[in-house]
């Protein structure tokens, strides 16, 4: 017979999970605190990854008997260093930011929705039609652009808003169209 325990194998594993817990979580809060607001801001995919790792470690951390806690910080601490090595790299190199980072794609412009684009991103016209909806856009006849973030957002820009230096001119000339 194994020593499987379906509903009480005592006291000691719930005070272990309470004082991991609570040690982790606070642990996770201050290297995130020290690591900076990228990492709490609107995630790359790296980002994504960074978080889902912390997660994983500490779930992991709360039901593993024989992981130390001070494993467990190595590796939130490991996870909080490659992240500030790669936003670091990521700032210097444009290669590295072009291999690690997707880029904006226009969706809508000049009263066209951009077929080629929508289905490269796997996104139909619902999609950007919603955005606009829900940034107060009663009809698209009123809007400029559609952009589509490396955060996966997307950004509705009205006519009335844009201007010269429009924050969307750089994808019209990569012929982003």
């Amino acid at each position: 017979m194994d020593d499987t325990t379906f509903l009480w194998n005592g006291l000691q594993p719930l005070v272990r999970i309470v004082i991991v817990g609570v040690t982790a979580y606070l642990s996770i809060v201050l290297i995130l605190r020290i690591s900076g607001k990228r990492t709490l801001a609107s995630m790359s995919a790296f980002d994504f990854v960074i978080a889902v790792a912390v997660g994983a470690v500490f779930g992991r951390t709360l039901t593993t008997k024989n992981l130390s806690i001070s494993e467990a910080l190595t590796a939130f601490i490991l996870l909080a260093v490659l992240q500030f090595v790669f936003a670091y790299f990521e700032n210097k190199s444009d290669t590295f930011k072009n291999i690690f980072n997707t880029k904006p794609r226009l969706l809508y412009y000049n009263g066209e929705f951009l077929e080629k684009n929508l289905h490269k991103e796997r996104l139909d016209k619902s999609k950007v039609l919603s955005a606009a909806r829900k940034k107060g856009f009663g009809s698209m006849d009123d809007v400029a652009a559609v952009i589509l973030e490396i955060d996966a957002t997307l950004s509705v820009i009205g006519k009335s808003e844009e201007g010269e230096n429009s924050t969307y001119s750089e994808l019209v000339e990569k012929n982003d169209l």
